[in-house]
C-alpha cells in the first residue's frame, strides 16, 4: 500500500514552476517511493524516470555536447517531447547537474533530482544554478504520519496553541501506546511497517550499517574509518548534550579539525542535528556549546539506550523540525529552555510528566526573552494551561 507523505503537495505543487526540484534527505525515508508516486501522478505522459544506480541510465548523461543530448536518448525511448525527468540518486553521476541546467533553461524541461545528502548536493550543484532550484527536504515521519502508515484516524491540530487545549483523556489511553513504540522504535517507514519486534530490530541494525556502507565507505574521502563510525557512536550515547569537542578529540584520538569535518559530514545527510543556542536575536546564535540530537529515536534506543528523558526529547525536536529554525536556550545559571522556534518566538519545554511547577519555572524563563508563546510538551497525560500532550504534536 502507498501512503501519502507530507511533502507529497509540496512537490507536486513546485511543477508548476520552471526550476530544478531537488530532494535529499537520510537514506530509508522512502525518497524513491515519494519520487515514483509524484511521477505516477504527473497528468503529464511525456515524463520519464530514470535511476541513476543503474549503469545503462548512467550512459544517457555520458554526452558532451548537449545539443545532441536527444539522439542519445532515443534508444531509451525519450524524445524532445518529454517534459518531465524525475532523476534518482543524482549523487552517483555529478555531470547530471550540469546537463539538468542545459536542457532546463534552453528547452523548458522540468527536472527533479533526488540525493541523499545535502553534502553532495552542495558539491555536485554549481552557484551557477543559484535561483535555479528548489530544495525539498523530506525528513522521517512525524507522529502524524506514522499514524497514517498505520491507518489510525486521529486528528492533529496544525497551531500549537490549539494543539495545547486538545486534551481528551480517552483519547489519550487509547493511542498512548502508539507513541511509546514511536520513542522505541522510531520513524524509519519501513520500521514502522514492520510487524514484528525482531523484524523492527533488524531493519535498525540494517538501516544504521548501510548508512556506513553508501554513505560513509562508497561516498567519502575520510580515511579513518573507526574513528568516524567511534564518533557516530558516541554522539548516539550524547542526544540531548552539550558537544565538547576538545573531549570528543581526546577520548577518540582525533584533532579537533577531523573531528569537525567528521561532524559536518553527519549533520548533512540529515543523521544529526546540532542546536546552537539561542541569544535572545532572532538574526544571532550564541557562539559556544551545540546541542545534538539524532534523526531517529529507535536507533538511538538500539544502540546507545539512553535515559528515557534524553529519548523523548530527541523526539519532541524531531516533531518539531518542520515549524523552523529552532535553537536551544540556556541562561547564566545553567537553567533552560529545551527548544526556541526562532522565526515564530515560541518556547518549548518537553518533560516526560509535566507539572505546575514545570511550567512556572519554564515561563519565568520565556519573559525575559519576550517570547510570544510558551508551552511544555508531556508524553504523561496533563490538564494543565499550556501543555501539549506529546501524541497531540
Amino acid at each position: 500500500m502507498i501512503f501519502k507523505r507530507k511533502k507529497y503537495d509540496t512537490i507536486k505543487d513546485l511543477f508548476g514552476h520552471k526550476q530544478i526540484i531537488t530532494t535529499t534527505a537520510i537514506r530509508r525515508v522512502r525518497k524513491t517511493s515519494l519520487m515514483q508516486q509524484i511521477s505516477n501522478k504527473l497528468d503529464d505522459d511525456n515524463k520519464v524516470f530514470l535511476d541513476m544506480e543503474s549503469a545503462s541510465e548512467q550512459l544517457i548523461f555520458d554526452e558532451i555536447d548537449y545539443n545532441n543530448f536527444w539522439n542519445t536518448l532515443l534508444p531509451f525511448g525519450i524524445s524532445k517531447n518529454t517534459k518531465a525527468y524525475i532523476i534518482d540518486k543524482v549523487q552517483q553521476i555529478p555531470s547530471v547537474v550540469k546537463t539538468t541546467k542545459y536542457l532546463c533553461y534552453h528547452y523548458g524541461v522540468k527536472f527533479m533530482v533526488n540525493s541523499s545528502s545535502s553534502f553532495y548536493l552542495k558539491s555536485i550543484f554549481p552557484k551557477s544554478l543559484a535561483g535555479w532550484k528548489f530544495v525539498v527536504v523530506p525528513f522521517p515521519l512525524n507522529f502524524k504520519e506514522l499514524m497514517v502508515f498505520k491507518s489510525v484516524e486521529l486528528s492533529f491540530e496544525d497551531l500549537l496553541e490549539k494543539k495545547s487545549k486538545r486534551k481528551i483523556k480517552n483519547v489519550f489511553e487509547k493511542y498512548k501506546t502508539y507513541h511509546d513504540k514511536y520513542l522505541e522504535y522510531g520513524r524509519f517507514p519501513l520500521v514502522v511497517l514492520a510487524e514484528s519486534k525482531k523484524d523492527k530490530q533488524w531493519l535498525l541494525t540494517e538501516i544504521f550499517i548501510s548508512y556506513f556502507e553508501k554513505n560513509v565507505k562508497c561516498l567519502t574521502g575520510f580515511k579513518q574509518i573507526k574513528g568516524f563510525r567511534d564518533l557516530t557512536l558516541l554522539l548516539l550515547k550524547q542526544t540531548d548534550s552539550n558537544l565538547n569537542i576538545s573531549k570528543l578529540a581526546s577520548v577518540l584520538i582525533l584533532s579537533r579539525p577531523t573531528v569537525y569535518s567528521h561532524l559536518y559530514f553527519l549533520e548533512h545527510p540529515y543523521f544529526n542535528s546540532n542546536l546552537k543556542s539561542y541569544s535572545g536575536n532572532i538574526d544571532k546564535d550564541v557562539s559556544g556549546a551545540s546541542k545534538v540530537y539524532i534523526c531517529d529515536t529507535g536507533i538511538v534506543n538500539k544502540f546507545a539506550m539512553v535515559d528515557e528523558r534524553n529519548l523523548f526529547e530527541n523526539a519532541i525536536y524531531n516533531n518539531l523540525k518542520s515549524y523552523g529554525k529552532i535553537n536551544y536556550y540556556q541562561n547564566c545559571n545553567g537553567s533552560e529552555i529545551n527548544f526556541i522556534i526562532r522565526e515564530k518566538g515560541i518556547g518549548i519545554e518537553a518533560k516526560t510528566k509535566a507539572i505546575k511547577q514545570h511550567l512556572q519555572k519554564t515561563e519565568r524563563l520565556s519573559n525575559p526573552l519576550k517570547l510570544n508563546e510558551f508551552y511544555m510538551v508531556s508524553k504523561e497525560f496533563s490538564k494543565e494551561k499550556n501543555v501539549i500532550l506529546a501524541l497531540n504534536l
